[in-house]
């Protein structure tokens, strides 16, 4: 026979497991809402060091914002032309992309007649074949990328306004906080709130050190070997270390088939590809856990779930926010007595007595 204290228990979970189903299926509905907003929350914690220091001196708060967020567009802005121009430059590999895929259709086609004895008539009407299904599906892919992208560029397009209103109203929103745990500590609640503003800020100082190693290194290793545009691809497979863990591995494969179509040797793609990877190696073991470890400590288990959870919920844009967010929530956890056992599940293991 259950007893009444056996079916409490399993009532108060029964209502904790659907609460949380409620907001993970909230997350996912409102994700066009929520990422921008969480973005330029995270941001917020960036430019507030600068908003403080021009206040100091006696800006106008309002001036102080708009001219933080001035300078950050104008670095972004300065990124953006530079990574135009290298692109544009890149259409100078096109002739060359033309020429060694057509050696490459030859190599093909010989495979196919060796293998499978199939003519090039055959081939070519394949081939037509399976250009026709794309050409049918391409409006549809098309539409579907165009709203996708738009909806995405729409949200996005806001996120200045949103860093302003919250840099504006940070004293309002503190303020709010308090209201909602007037019964707890307010000492606590302040440390708490100041540990969050630490570990997001140096989380994301800490990252644009990683980027800046990695994208030196990147750069340095494809200069050795020779390979265009260097400084470019480096920096850019260096930006995806945003992505933990397979960022560096998706940024390899432009340079890789950079060096592909504009060497004459397989060596060149293949002393990409050890390159980066002994990159990827130091960044995952070395350089990120002494750099941004030491401000986020999270343990590879937790990073892993909490990586695939985000990424399955937000996509490309859960990925980048999975880290902060959980190093967020594990501060909020260290800091309650009954979630203290998920902080220290989400913890780093090294550091367990």
């Amino acid at each position: 026979m259950i007893k009444l204290k056996d079916t409490s228990r399993i009532q108060n979970l029964a209502a904790s497991l659907i609460v949380i189903a409620l907001i993970i299926y909230a997350l996912s509905v409102l994700k066009d809402i929520l990422v921008p907003l969480i973005f330029a929350g995270i941001l917020s914690f960036f430019l507030l060091p600068i908003c403080e220091f021009l206040e100091k001196r006696k800006f106008p708060r309002v001036l102080a914002i708009i001219l933080a967020i001035l300078l950050a567009a104008l670095i972004l802005s300065t990124f953006i032309y530079f990574s135009y121009t290298q692109i544009i430059q890149l259409e100078s590999l096109i002739p060359v992309m033309i020429e060694k895929g057509t050696i490459l259709l030859t190599h093909i086609e010989e495979i196919g007649h060796k293998t499978f004895k199939l003519n090039k008539f055959e081939l070519l009407q394949k081939g037509q074949q399976y250009l026709t299904e794309i050409l049918k599906n391409a409006p549809v892919l098309l539409g579907n990328t165009l709203g996708t992208t738009s909806n995405f560029l729409l949200n996005f397009s806001i996120l200045p306004l949103y860093i302003f209103l919250f840099l504006l109203y940070r004293d309002f929103l503190k303020a709010f906080v308090f209201k909602v745990f007037k019964n707890g500590n307010k000492h606590k609640i302040s440390v708490v709130l100041e540990k969050i503003n630490d570990v997001v800020r140096n989380y994301l100082v800490g990252l644009l050190l990683v980027i800046i190693i990695i994208g030196a290194l990147n750069t340095i290793s494809l200069l050795a070997l020779g390979i265009e545009h260097a400084i470019f691809l480096g920096f850019f497979a260096g930006i995806l270390v945003l992505i933990p863990y397979i960022g560096i591995a998706i940024g390899a494969t432009i340079p890789i088939f950079v060096a592909l179509i504009t060497k004459d040797s397989y060596w060149y793609p293949l002393g990409v590809a050890i390159a980066f990877a002994a990159i990827q190696f130091l960044e995952g073991n070395f350089i990120t856990p002494y750099i941004v470890g030491s401000k986020v400590s999270i343990n590879s288990l937790a990073a892993i779930i909490v990586l695939l959870l985000f990424s399955s919920l937000w996509g490309v844009a859960g990925l980048v926010l999975a880290l902060p967010l959980t190093a967020i929530l594990k501060v909020i956890f260290d800091s309650n007595e009954d979630l203290k056992a998920w902080g220290f599940l989400l913890g780093d293991s090294d550091k367990l007595d």
